[in-house]
């Protein structure tokens, strides 16, 4: 599972999701890629399910790159505490995802196994998603 090997603060606040994703937004690596439509967290868990339906899918014929890391922990306090007492543990790791991010890339030859591999992963995620193609250069 993904989560950063060391950070300045072990505990953040929540934030907010405003407006689009100003970098991160284009197909940089591979062919094709899966933007995120709608803000959200994506957990640790949930990239690397992704990660694991796309590989199985695309096996050797092609590249997979994860443009997105889970580095903002999400604390959350034990069953039936009161209220009070601080703010709860660490529990898992979110990567903080806006509209028109690109969070998988994937180069392989045939299209068609690309497309179902990202529909496969898109069925995994908490966010709507599209499917888009590397823009060539004058486009």
């Amino acid at each position: 599972m993904l989560a950063p090997r060391k950070v300045k603060y072990r505990k953040q606040q929540r934030g907010r999701m405003k407006g689009i994703a100003s970098r991160g937004n284009e197909v940089c690596f591979g062919e094709f890629g899966l933007k995120a439509l709608e803000p959200g967290w994506i957990t640790s868990r949930q990239i690397e399910a992704v990660r694991v339906a796309i590989t199985r899918k695309i096996r050797k014929h092609g590249k997979l790159w994860i443009r997105i890391f889970p580095d903002k922990p999400v604390t959350k306090k034990p069953a039936e505490t009161r209220m009070g007492k601080g703010k709860g543990s660490p529990e898992y790791w979110v990567a903080v995802v806006k509209p028109g991010r690109i969070l998988f890339e994937v180069e392989a030859e045939d299209e068609g196994t690309v497309m179902e591999a990202f529909r496969i992963g898109a069925h995994k995620l908490p966010v709507k998603t599209k499917i888009v193609r590397r823009k060539e250069v004058g486009e």
